[in-house]
C-alpha cells in the first residue's frame, strides 16, 4: 500500500513539475526579448493593418544601434487597432517584434499562467495539497488576469 501511495505521489509531483517547466519553457521564447534588454533593438511600432493571426506596421527605433524598418510583424493578440503606437523589442535577425514594457512582460508569461492553473489541479487532486494548489491557482489566475487587463484596457 505504501509503495502505491509513494508511486502516485511521485508521478503526480513529476507531472506538476513537468507542467511548470513546460510553462516556463514556452514563455521564455518571448520573455527573453522583453526582459533582457542589453543588446536588443527597442522602439515603437505603428500598427498599419491586422489580419487574423498577426499585425503589421512600421518600426521607429528608440535605442542606439536600432534601425528603422518599414515592415515588422507582431502577434495579433496585442488587441490594438490601426494607427496605434506600441513599444516593442525586435527579435534578433528577424522582422518580428514583441510588445515591450509591463504589458509585454505579462503577455510573455501567459503560458506560465496556464501551467500554474493546470498544475494546481494536479497538486490538489493527485497530491492532496490543497493550500499549495490554491496558491498555484491564485498565482496563475492573477497572471492571466493582469495580462488581460494590461493588454485590453
Amino acid at each position: 500500500m505504501n509503495a502505491l501511495l509513494l508511486g502516485r505521489r511521485t508521478a503526480m509531483g513529476g507531472l506538476a513539475v513537468l507542467l511548470l517547466v513546460a510553462g516556463i519553457w514556452a514563455s521564455w521564447g518571448t520573455a527573453q526579448h522583453v526582459m533582457l534588454t542589453g543588446e536588443r533593438e527597442r522602439g515603437t511600432m505603428t500598427v498599419s493593418r491586422c489580419g487574423e493571426d498577426e499585425c503589421v506596421g512600421r518600426y521607429e527605433p528608440g535605442s542606439s544601434g536600432s534601425k528603422k524598418r518599414e515592415r515588422v510583424v507582431i502577434d495579433r493578440s496585442i488587441a490594438e487597432k490601426k494607427g496605434a503606437r506600441i513599444p516593442v523589442a525586435v527579435k534578433p535577425g528577424t522582422t518580428e517584434v514583441v510588445r515591450a514594457g509591463g504589458p509585454g512582460f505579462l503577455h510573455a508569461w501567459l503560458p506560465l499562467g496556464g501551467a500554474l492553473l493546470l498544475s494546481a489541479v494536479v497538486v490538489a487532486g493527485g497530491l492532496r495539497l490543497r493550500r499549495t494548489a490554491w496558491a498555484l491557482a491564485l498565482a496563475g489566475g492573477a497572471l492571466l488576469t493582469a495580462s488581460y487587463v494590461t493588454l485590453v484596457f
